[in-house]
């Protein structure tokens, strides 16, 4: 009986020991998974540094290109509000530099839609088709000799009255461009109807 017990106890002993060397082995095999982990990490830094810069640089040019878009867009729409109105409208000078590219690009969208529908009005005034008619007997657009202008015949009280910032910043009718008479015949259309042009504006059934 003693006998049997010897041996079971240094069964038990033996089977400790095996344990306790896998568990060793265990820990030595875990100690070496940091090692691999580290030296993984540098070269995923490394890529994310040289790939960085490279995606400032193009955001950078593509915020500057959206930024020529939208100067260029509103000078355009300058340009017609300005033919529109005889005098240039109030200068836009928001500044573009603070804006996301996000924002510059919603903002060039939306400044080509103004420029858009700035253009197709300054083409398309009011009774356009009588003045061309008008202009068919009045005479030429660069008509040079007083004392009527241009291709609607304006004289000079009309200009300064109608048109002042064109006389003073182009000179007389037959400096103005044909939608820049046609304008400042419109304006004073709306007053006045057609009656400075009662002949012609007859023939060509205005009046």
């Amino acid at each position: 009986m003693r006998r049997s017990i010897l041996a079971c106890g240094l069964l038990l002993a033996f089977a400790g020991l095996a344990t306790a060397a896998a568990a060793a082995a265990g820990s030595s095999s875990t100690d070496g998974i940091p090692s691999t982990s580290t030296t993984s990490l540098p070269s995923t830094t490394t890529a994310t540094t040289t790939i960085a810069p490279a995606d400032r640089r193009a955001e950078t040019r593509a915020a500057a290109r959206w930024r020529r878009h939208i100067r260029s867009f509103r000078a355009r729409t300058r340009r017609w509000l300005t033919v529109m109105r005889g005098r240039p409208p109030a200068h836009d000078s928001r500044a573009l530099t603070s804006r996301s590219l996000e924002g510059l690009e919603r903002l060039a969208r939306s400044w080509r839609h103004r420029e858009h529908r700035a253009w197709w009005r300054a083409n398309h005034p009011p009774e356009l088709h009588g003045w061309i008619c008008i202009h068919q007997y009045e005479g030429s657009w660069t008509d040079s000799g007083g004392p009527y202008w241009g291709g609607l015949q304006m004289d000079y009280s009309f200009q300064a009255t109608y048109g002042s910032w064109l006389l003073r910043h182009k000179g007389t009718a037959d400096h103005w461009s044909p939608l820049e008479q046609i304008w400042v015949a419109v304006r004073a259309w709306r007053v006045r109807g057609f009656s400075p042009w009662p002949s012609t504006a007859r023939y060509c059934g205005m009046a």
